[in-house]
């Protein structure tokens, strides 16, 4: 909302020397945020000229231009005309005129010089309203004599200053206005917290006489069959006509100046009153012409297949919420409260006109302007919430206005029907704002801020019975009137103190381990990245998943962010994918990447529906958390291109499936556990090259191995991509308690290799459990080094080596070492029928 300073004047007492930026600093003080200050951008020379000779030039291409001589006095130093070029034509010989000098700089940080141009040097310009930022007419220049009152030209003589005559030093400031201080979208508004914020006494504009009707006006039906949420969509309309106007009538110079300083456009004498009014008071109102309209005004809901024309000439399709004004219930003239339509829009025959200033429910209005991608100035106002009691007197000055400017008579008669709901009154604790802001407020201020913001505040013993005014639909509990207290003080009067750390409390044992995770992937050489948990049907079909696959049930959000992606994810490669598929397509080929973060475990079971007013009981709250699906937090990788990039060391070595196992085993290592990997099933993994990841009792806790081809080929990924995925809130919880170091041994570790053939279906991990359960907890560690495959071992056999290393607190002998690999050996063959070669 714009808020001319001179504007502001009339409503308030402001400085006489205040500026910009002090109107500002003062509305700040009270919580209306500041977004520009408008206004002083003409500097220099610009002064009155008075058209000494013209002569018209015709140029080559066809155009005439004048070349002037402007006496502008004692302005340009020398007294003599000044010479200028002008390419209007509505100004002749004697006629006063506005001419910038060179060193003036017009709007636009636009400089005024000397220069040479058809044929002449011109020495200024003659300007136009566009060009000093009065408005948007350059089809000619602005002519004193026609423009300004007689008294106020009658007083000019050339070279007299104009920034001041024409107001170009006046300032507006720019406020932000908050959805809560709809109030706030009026020069009543601003002017009122402007007195507010410096004690300064407030002329309230619509503290007006309104004219005691005769008798009822134009006929007018409130009907709405369809309340949203049992609320009426009008609540009160008054209707005034006035008859032969003059609607061709130029609005008067002050009321266009206003109008362009708050950042509108001037039109025409009707569609100017209403919008003064609207920009004064913050009631929007709307004219009909009298002979369009052929019975009485029904304001109702829309109908199915109703359509309406609005003022911008787009034709829109209706739908049973919107509320429209209609005539005689059957022809829509307006949404109501967005725009109205253009059959019933004044023009220059318009000779009759009736005024409109309804209350609607802003609601209604925000829906229907967002459902037809119209944000109106009328609109902005009536969703934030309009001061019902402001509708009469809204009116009775457009009435004012009309009569006064376009030479009508208005009826003597009005219609006023509907009755608003008035205020609810609101208990407080005075001492409310003492406990929630952390300063004194004394029951004698808490009292006079509300009565200063409008409240009307009842004494009722130890606590207030507070009636917010007409215009605060935003106060409606004691935490609003709260905010009203601190920001009349000011906030910059509540200090800032750093919440104080407990002692004692820190990460808990889960967000450590988290962390160590995340720190060990990334030093493996990993990227961590965030996707979005959102996913769609189509992309289980694209990771293979069976029909009945447990991950296909999910939940289904009611309003998601895209339409494509309604679906909770069940996997974190549901998402992930995506993400390095985009990574490569934009250039990183060799990319890998992890993701810790919730999957959703099954659907979501119908829950109970609290009563509104009161706390939901305890088997309500339990049957709300036990129908809440589980949300596990599991730890994803994905990566494709090369795992060592080729170099003077030799060729690139491309990322395999042997690598994202080890990245898998490498998570449980970080916390102290051994995981297992056998080989498994699942998709959307190779069926020949996946692993399952276990605990050391068996329990599967992810997948691990490169994606099937038709995986790739669906998310349009590289060949050979591999992936995993673990719960790692199932390997925190196996981990347990911190793991304890052991012991460094002191004594040399004994070395010993074995190679045993074993068929190609035994996996290697199977041998390896079986050596290290034969060789006893003297085997530190165990190693597969190699695996062969060929004519010496067979075919469908290979051959795997193993290095086994024995350390005990004390130096082995070789027999002793020779020993404990027998036993190893034996219990692999007995277990995988494993020979030795």
């Amino acid at each position: 909302m714009r808020a001319p300073i001179e504007w502001l004047r009339e409503l308030t007492e402001v400085e006489p020397g205040a500026k910009g930026a002090d109107v500002a600093a003062t509305l700040v003080r009270v919580g209306l945020e500041e977004e520009d200050i408008l206004g002083g951008e003409v500097t220099g020379p610009l002064v009155v000229g008075k058209v000494l000779e013209r002569t018209p030039e015709e140029q080559k291409n066809g155009k005439t231009i004048n070349w002037c001589q402007v006496d502008v006095g004692a302005a340009n130093g020398t007294g003599e005309p000044q010479g200028i070029v002008c390419g209007a034509h509505n100004f002749d010989v004697g006629d006063l005129v506005a001419v910038i000098l060179p060193g003036g700089v017009l709007p636009g940080n636009f400089e005024i010089s000397a220069r040479k141009t058809y044929g002449h040097v011109s020495a200024g310009m003659i300007c136009s309203a566009m060009e000093l930022g009065l408005g948007e007419d350059h089809d000619g220049i602005i002519v004193l004599t026609e423009q300004l009152p007689a008294d106020v030209v009658g007083a000019l003589a050339p070279g007299d200053d104009l920034i001041p005559v024409l107001g170009l030093d006046a300032e507006t400031v720019e406020v932000n206005v908050t959805p809560d201080r709809g109030y706030c979208f009026s020069m009543r508004g601003i002017a009122r917290e402007y007195a507010l914020s410096e004690g300064t006494p407030f002329a309230d504009p619509a503290d007006l006489t309104v004219a005691t009707a005769t008798g009822p006006g134009h006929e007018v039906r409130l009907v709405d069959d369809a309340p949203v949420d049992g609320v009426p969509g009008c609540d009160r309309f008054v209707a005034r006509v006035v008859r032969g106007i003059d609607a061709t009538a130029e609005s008067p110079e002050w009321m266009r100046r206003r109008l362009t300083e708050v950042g509108m456009r001037p039109i025409s004498l009707a569609v100017d009153v209403t919008n003064y009014v609207m920009m004064l008071l913050g009631q929007p109102l709307h004219a009909y012409d009298l002979a369009k309209l052929d019975g009485a005004i029904e304001v109702r809901r829309a109908r199915a297949g109703e359509r309406l024309t609005t003022l911008d000439d787009v034709e829109r399709e209706l739908v049973p919420e919107d509320l429209l004004i209609t005539d005689g219930g059957t022809t829509p003239l307006a949404i109501a409260g967005v725009m109205g339509g253009a059959s019933s829009e004044v023009d220059d025959a318009t000779t009759d006109v009736l005024v409109e200033a309804a209350h609607f429910d802003a609601v209604s209005v925000a829906r229907s302007a967002r459902r037809h991608r119209l944000t109106t100035e009328a609109s902005k106002r009536f969703e934030r919430g309009v001061d019902p009691a402001v509708t009469a007197a809204a009116a009775q000055l457009a009435v004012d206005l009309l009569v006064e400017h376009g030479g009508g008579t208005a009826d003597d008669t009005a219609t006023d029907v509907g009755t608003p709901a008035p205020p609810a009154a609101i208990p407080f604790d005075p001492t409310l704002p003492s406990r929630y802001i952390g300063l004194d407020y004394p029951r004698e201020e808490v009292v006079a801020t509300l009565t200063a913001i409008g409240c009307a505040v009842a004494d009722e013993g130890e606590s207030l019975l507070v009636t917010p005014p007409t215009w605060r639909p935003d106060l409606e509990d004691g935490p609003d009137l709260v905010e009203e207290v601190a920001r009349v003080r000011g906030y910059d009067q509540i200090p800032s103190v750093v919440p104080r750390a407990s002692a004692g409390r820190g990460l808990t044992k889960g967000q450590r381990d988290r962390r160590t995770v995340a720190r060990t992937l990334a030093a493996t050489g990993l990227v961590e990245v965030l996707s979005y948990p959102f996913t769609s049907e189509g992309r289980f079909d694209a990771l293979g998943y069976p029909a009945d696959d447990a991950r296909r049930t999910t939940v289904r959000l009611a309003n998601p962010l895209q339409d494509e992606a309604p679906l909770m994810r069940t996997s974190i490669l549901d998402t992930l994918l995506d993400t390095l598929r985009r990574n490569v397509s934009r250039g990183h080929r060799d990319a890998a990447l992890y993701e810790i973060g919730l999957v959703t475990a099954g659907g979501i079971t119908p829950l109970p529906v609290p009563p509104g007013g009161a706390l939901p009981s305890a088997g309500d709250l339990e049957r709300i958390t036990t129908g809440v699906p589980a949300q596990p937090r599991h730890v994803a990788i994905a990566a494709a291109g090369a795992a060592v990039p080729a170099g003077p060391h030799g060729p690139a070595r491309a990322v395999g499936a042997s690598d994202v196992v080890g990245w898998s085993l490498a998570v449980g290592a970080a916390l102290g556990l051994d995981l297992q990997v056998e080989a498994a099933q699942r998709e959307p993994f190779h069926p020949g090259r996946c692993v399952a990841v276990t605990l050391a009792d068996g329990s599967v806790v992810g997948h691990a191995g490169e994606l099937h081809p038709k995986v790739c080929t669906a998310l349009e990924l590289p060949e050979r991509t591999v992936a995993a995925e673990l719960d790692l809130d199932a390997i925190i919880a196996a981990a347990g308690d911190p793991v304890t170091p052991a012991q460094l041994s002191t004594q040399p570790p004994a070395n010993t290799d074995v190679a045993l053939v074993v068929d190609e279906g035994v996996p290697a991990a199977a041998v390896a459990a079986a050596l290290r359960s034969g060789a006893g907890d003297d085997l530190e560690s165990l190693t597969l080094f190699d695996v062969f495959r060929g004519d010496q071992v067979g075919e469908g056999r290979k051959s795997l080596a193993y290095r086994l290393t024995f350390r005990t607190d004390r130096t082995l002998t070789t027999d002793e070492v020779s020993a404990l690999r027998d036993k190893a050996v034996a219990s692999a063959a007995s277990a995988t029928g494993a020979q030795q070669r």
